[in-house]
């Protein structure tokens, strides 16, 4: 008896310790926040609280106008804060967003400086920290401490004001936003505001909205604030005009300065909830995520939301490797992002409200170009439910703008970058046969965004030519190689509907690629329309007009398709293997190296998306077409991991290894069963069980 009392106790402590994991605590927020010593970009992340695919996206700005590099609006470097704004975008090439700008202060601010708009306090990073779900910093001009947190439609501040101060004032501005000044736009704002408006609807709450134009067309964003005390006087100017004691002010250049007493309590409390709709969206927004004026309750909340999306996978390693590992998936789960209000209207491509179904949610912000690699397999893999509703809207997408979504952002197609990269997401969706998939209309968005001309691809050229011709489409050979691609996820789409001659006619047009190989050099090579290769052709220049971030050694590679066709175009394996092994030991540079390459080994560039498959390649020297729905196996860093897959199943992936030096791969074996193609369907891992890997210091 004492015996199985003492079992049950130490089975009672060991439950304890599992739930007593916090994976939180392995996240740094500030991980890719800092342009490094190489002088590469920054990863264009912000430290600021958000929740899972959440609307807001609070943080603060460490520029008065947001510029190129960060995007993000945040720069580790920088030792000022200019505001805090709702709305960021995580990682991304081009900047857009930066919207409702709220700064706490001190002073009494006069017509004059409320005109100007820069109220910037200096900032140390020792007075400053970021947990998912959390943000503190110390504003050191005035001795303001802000503290923030999210819902996924509000922003929640909390601002400690010193004891001193003769009265808190709130600065409301509706101005801030992104610039651009490259030479194309000679200093000017290319992102416009076309019209704005501020409500007083009573002395504790503001409401309003702005209509603007940038990287994302005609972009609506109403706001409702909510403060925790009555403001005791306000100033509100569009631009240079003061509005006296007007309760409505419209305009393109509007700012508020709202005081209140610093009195009762040094504590302010301010919630802002934001629609993509309309204000009334705002207000059902507040009213479902934003009751309370209890600000650890936000904080707590945002919390349990992130353990619940980290839990998703375990893995055992060093802190510094947990902190790295749990980071990426917390910056990976930030988006795509909600852009319906919990009643589930939403704005469409043709700036239409539509109503979701009850419980359902709305997405935008599909960086496809960026996302389709590797992120959207891994939404596939940790939560199927959530992939099933990116594939459904991108199908919405498709039904009112005609075409997939190349790089949705706030509901609207900015067509930054190339090919349709929707359409990889949606085979892999259709071939992992993950439910709640519609087949049929995915299938149908997916031909049609394949046939219809649109600005980056003139499908009617492509057909005529069998290649993009380079004076008739710029950067034609990534196009070429990237559209083969898609292509080939359409053929096998329409090979399992049973539509074959779908499959032969996209079958033939994945291997276009071939019509752009160039024996006589060994690399991919533009043609123009009379078919003649473009002469003056360099492989290690990043400035030839033919590709797009990368060069001639980064693109050679990208026949993800047929493997087994670039080994032939090669040579054969010991050729392809050659000439894969140079690629990771050429260093030779020829002028400037595209800035949004980083991370080189030889020309491979660990830094940007063209090169993040190379490695893999090695798995199929000889080996026979690979598809959608498998993953390749590679080295893995952790001794143990295990994915909580859906319907409760776990799977675990072992690689035990004597020392650090056992970095080779001898065998795998999945559940027992040696694995000798070096690859995995997608069934086979979601059907959970052991992946055994033994471990080697010697190839």
């Amino acid at each position: 008896m004492k015996k199985t009392f003492l079992s049950l106790i130490v089975l009672m402590a060991a439950a304890v310790q599992l739930q007593a994991i916090d994976y939180t605590k392995y996240v740094n927020p500030f991980i890719g926040t800092q342009t490094d010593e190489t002088g590469a970009l920054s990863g264009s992340t912000f430290p600021g609280p958000t929740m899972p695919q959440g609307m807001v996206q609070l943080a603060p700005e460490t520029e008065q106008y947001v510029t190129w590099d960060p995007c993000c609006g945040y720069d580790f470097n920088k030792d000022s804060i200019f505001g805090f704004t709702h709305t960021h975008l995580s990682g991304t090439g081009c900047t857009d967003l930066i919207d409702i700008s709220l700064m706490p202060s001190v002073r009494k601010v006069s017509p004059a400086e409320l005109k100007k708009g820069i109220f910037a306090q200096t900032y140390k990073h020792a007075e400053e920290s970021a947990t998912p779900g959390f943000y503190m910093v110390k504003l050191q001009n005035e001795d303001i401490l802000v503290n923030l947190s999210a819902t996924v439609h509000a922003g929640i501040h909390k601002y400690t004001f010193p004891k001193s101060a003769a009265q808190q004032t709130v600065i409301l501005d509706l101005d801030r936003m992104t610039w651009r000044g490259d030479a194309y736009y000679a200093g000017r704002r290319a992102y416009q505001i076309i019209q704005s408006q501020m409500r007083v609807v009573d002395d504790h709450t503001i409401e309003g909205f702005r209509v603007l134009t940038g990287w994302a067309k005609l972009r609506k964003v109403y706001f409702r604030a909510e403060f925790s005390k009555p403001f005791t006087d306000r100033l509100l100017m569009d631009g240079g005009r003061s509005v006296g004691k007007s309760d409505v002010m419209n305009g393109r250049a509007l700012r508020a300065a709202l005081e209140f007493s610093n009195q009762d309590s040094r504590d302010l409390m301010v919630k802002v909830a934001i629609s993509a709709v309309d204000n009334n969206g705002a207000r059902k927004n507040m009213k479902a995520e934003a009751q309370s004026w209890d600000f650890n309750y936000y904080v707590k909340a945002a919390h349990d939301a992130w353990e619940k999306e980290l839990a998703r996978i375990d893995i055992e390693g060093t802190d510094a490797q947990k902190t790295i590992f749990y980071t990426g998936l917390y910056h990976v789960l930030m988006q795509p992002n909600t852009m319906s209000d919990v009643d589930g209207r939403y704005m469409d491509t043709n700036f239409e409200i539509k109503q979701m179904p009850q419980g359902q949610a709305y997405h935008s912000t599909f960086s496809l170009w960026d996302t389709f690699r590797a992120a959207h397999p891994l939404y596939t893999l940790l939560c199927p439910d959530v992939a099933a509703q990116f594939v459904r809207d991108m199908i919405l997408h498709h039904q009112t703008y005609g075409y997939l979504p190349i790089w949705d952002l706030w509901g609207q197609d900015n067509y930054c970058m190339i090919g349709n990269h929707a359409i990889p997401v949606l085979a892999d969706a259709i071939l992992a046969e993950i439910p709640g998939v519609d087949a049929e209309a995915a299938y149908k968005a997916m031909y049609e965004s394949s046939t219809r001309t649109h600005t980056n691809s003139p499908f009617e050229v492509w057909e005529q030519y069998g290649y993009m011709p380079q004076d008739l489409q710029g950067t034609s050979v990534s196009i070429t190689l990237e559209q083969a691609f898609d292509d080939w996820c359409v053929a096998a789409v329409a090979k399992k509907l049973g539509k074959q001659a779908d499959y032969e006619r996209f079958l033939k047009r994945s291997e276009f690629y071939r019509n752009l190989w160039d024996p006589s050099i060994g690399f991919f090579r533009p043609r123009d329309s009379k078919g003649n290769f473009i002469e003056k052709f360099d492989p290690l220049s990043y400035e030839e007009p033919c590709f797009i971030e990368g060069n001639a050694w980064q693109y050679m590679w990208f026949v993800p398709q047929n493997p087994k066709g670039l080994i032939e175009l090669l040579g054969g394996e010991k050729n392809f293997i050659k000439k894969l092994d140079e690629n990771f030991t050429l260093t030779a540079t020829s002028g400037e190296v595209n800035g949004n390459a980083s991370g080189f080994v030889g020309q491979y560039a660990h830094g940007n998306e063209p090169s993040h498959h190379t490695a893999y390649l090695y798995n199929f020297a000889g080996q026979p077409w690979r598809g959608s729905a498998e993953y390749t196996i590679g080295t893995p860093l952790f001794q143990k991991a295990t994915l909580h897959l859906a319907g409760g199943k776990d799977f675990t992936i072992l690689a035990p290894r004597k020392s650090d030096k056992a970095i080779y791969v001898k065998g795998v074996k999945l559940n027992g069963q040696k694995v000798t193609d070096w690859t995995l369907t997608h069934q086979q891992l979601m059907a959970g069980g052991t992946l055994q890997f033994q471990m080697s210091e010697k190839k």
